[in-house]
């Protein structure tokens, strides 16, 4: 029997002959392999779940999540960490992502650096890691030194600890207090993990993150509510966001915007509540920004009740 401890090296007997077919056939054989991604992810969501849940409670808590990994799934951290901060609106350095290599290892591989067991918890050690934060370590094989030392660094440490990996048992399994192995089998060409394994990881990092998001209020329905406009896309995103939330014209919810001096999540509750920009401004505060718990204080249901809206509609 074939040790599953590292499915990730092993030969995928369904594409033996990979180089051999027409290249159709080759680009089915992917098509056919990358279908099992799901199927695996989908088996960890309770474990999903639960990482969902601590970091949520950790961020709520005032502490940080930090993606740690090598190679391929070090970069998608790295990718997942600046685009939820960018799309939510997250606060510089609430989530924070390390590649074994730094910088360089974004273009160039530096694979030593993956080997060196101390490196990651110089990183930690650096931003002043404590049993606030939360580690998250993502290594397809879950034996990666440079992750294995930062989880064990933070277990000590007393923080909680998630490692993503695509292997049923690893060295990263007896560190970690929550699991997520989604075991994809062994890649269409052998160790290439940059195939199945990385879209495994890129798939669950984005249910994490997007989940921890939502739980933290920054999405109202499947409306992203917290949006810096930093171009021209997210400026017309911003007020698309306002005028789907109120069933408006963009240029009444570009009024609202302006009236809020562009914070979109009041410029909702404005336009919701029929307030004005200091009741809707004292809610939130008195919500935790939160619009629906805003939606059901006495002010808005009274306002509801009259059938008053924001003047801007009438």
């Amino acid at each position: 029997m074939k040790n599953q401890y590292m499915i990730t090296e092993q030969r995928n007997p369904k594409t033996i002959h990979i180089d051999q077919v027409s290249t159709i056939e080759m680009l089915k054989l992917f098509n056919e392999e990358d279908k099992l991604v799901a199927g695996a992810v989908e088996a960890e969501i309770p474990q999903i779940a639960k990482a969902v849940d601590l970091i949520y409670d950790m961020m709520k808590a005032g502490g940080r999540l930090i993606y740690m990994g090598a190679g391929t799934s070090g970069r998608i951290g790295i990718l997942d960490a600046s685009e939820v901060c960018n799309a939510y609106g997250v606060e510089p350095g609430r989530i924070i992502a390390f590649l074994a290599g730094g910088e360089e290892a974004l273009i160039h591989s530096v694979s030593s650096a993956q080997d060196d067991k101390f490196m990651g918890v110089e990183e930690l050690k650096h931003i002043n890691f404590t049993a606030d934060d939360v580690l998250l370590g993502i290594s397809s094989s879950g034996t990666t030194p440079y992750v294995t030392g930062a989880m064990e660094y933070a277990k000590r440490l007393g923080s909680p600890t998630i490692a993503l990996t695509c292997t049923s048992e690893s060295e990263l399994s007896q560190i970690a207090d929550i699991i997520i192995a989604s075991v994809v089998g062994p890649e269409a060409i052998t160790g290439s993990t940059r195939m199945k394994s990385a879209t495994a990881h890129k798939m669950v990092l984005n249910m994490i993150s997007t989940g921890v998001m939502i739980k933290l209020g920054k999405v109202y329905e499947n409306l992203m509510i917290d949006i810096k406009p930093s171009n021209v896309k997210l400026h017309n995103r911003r007020t698309r966001v306002v005028a789907q939330a109120l069933d408006v014209e963009n240029t009444k919810a570009e009024e609202l915007l302006n009236m809020s001096n562009g914070n979109t999540r009041l410029a909702i509750l404005m336009g919701l509540g029929g307030l004005t920009v200091n009741q809707a401004q004292k809610l939130l505060e008195t919500y935790d920004n939160d619009i629906k718990a805003c939606l059901r204080d006495e002010l808005c249901q009274q306002e509801h009740q009259e059938g008053n809206h924001h003047p801007l509609f009438e």
